[in-house]
């Protein structure tokens, strides 16, 4: 069943084609890992299965890693309620609903597909939103799951994890595993740059998609609440406590950006904003302002 957030027709153009090179990319890999290992039975099994276990997982991995846990109505009732109203707005089915134990404030979405999703949301940012602010957030984050983009970066971003633990094996092996002859020596260099390049394509491709479908789902939500101002609030004061964290405790999160709704970064990206998986404050804050001035509400950050 379709849900009522609007449809994105460039939104699936692009991960249908970040899907399709990531794609060219992965049979690339593998062939290339076979041709270098000379055992193609063993390649094929092990990256099967790491993906397989990263699709069917991805849900439990991400909880875990985020320190999240699955809550009942009777412990958050007034979250529960936001997220019931938002799914018969939406007409879309109820994913699960957690709550991370972290400072940081922040929210995400993960599953392989809307029947089997999760959405989180921190302590630290249910103490700051009000409740107009938090139910743009939510919406945001639903409407990644109604899109299928959650599923689709979970995927995409396989070849990437890969392709970087090969990077970290072949490294670790080659300076530290003592001496080696020639030819394995070789192999584990080819291996080793074909891993790099690899892992520096997908890198640029995933956060090309990323940066694209959270502007994405800012426009859905705001289109579905019809309060983009609330969104807007929620994003600056989010964006703004974000930056007053300690960098230390920001490190252990970002490894997990592509699926937040604000990135775990103590400052606006410049230059390097070609490798964010978000887009900036600035511009999404902008978009919000357009679409309040559509739907003829006031665009005044702060308003709910």
């Amino acid at each position: 069943m379709r849900s009522r957030f609007r449809s994105d027709p460039r939104l699936t153009v692009r991960m249908t084609v970040t899907l399709f090179l990531l794609g060219l990319l992965y049979v690339a890999f593998v062939v290339a890992l076979v041709l270098l290992l000379k055992s193609w039975l063993l390649v094929v099994v092990v990256a099967a299965a790491l993906l397989g276990a990263q699709y069917w997982f991805s849900d439990r991995i991400a909880l875990f890693a985020m320190r999240g846990r699955v809550v009942e109505r009777e412990e958050y009732p007034e979250l529960h309620a936001v997220v019931d109203r938002l799914c018969a707005l939406a007409d879309m089915s109820k994913p699960v609903v957690a709550v991370s134990a972290m400072e940081m404030p922040n929210a995400f979405a993960t599953g392989r597909n809307p029947d089997h999703a999760v959405v989180c949301v921190t302590t630290g940012l249910l103490r700051r939103l009000e409740p107009a602010e938090l139910e743009g957030v939510l919406a945001h984050e639903l409407s990644h799951v109604a899109h299928k983009d959650v599923a689709v970066i979970t995927v995409a971003s396989f070849l990437g994890v890969i392709a970087g633990l090969i990077v970290r094996f072949a490294f670790y092996s080659g300076l530290f595993g003592g001496r080696r002859d020639q030819n394995t020596a070789a192999v584990l260099a080819a291996v080793m740059g074909v891993s790099i390049a690899v892992y520096a394509l997908s890198f640029l491709l995933i956060r090309a998609l990323s940066r694209y479908r959270e502007l994405a789902a800012d426009r859905a939500a705001a289109l579905l609440t019809g309060r983009p101002s609330a969104l807007a609030s929620a994003l600056t004061k989010v964006s703004g406590d974000i930056a007053r964290i300690p960098t230390r405790d920001l490190r252990t999160a970002q490894a997990f950006n592509a699926f937040y709704f604000t990135p775990a970064a103590g400052r606006e990206p410049g230059i390097e904003r070609i490798f964010s998986t978000h887009p900036t404050l600035r511009q999404r804050v902008e978009q919000l302002a357009r679409i309040s001035a559509e739907l003829g509400e006031a665009a005044t950050p702060g308003r709910g």
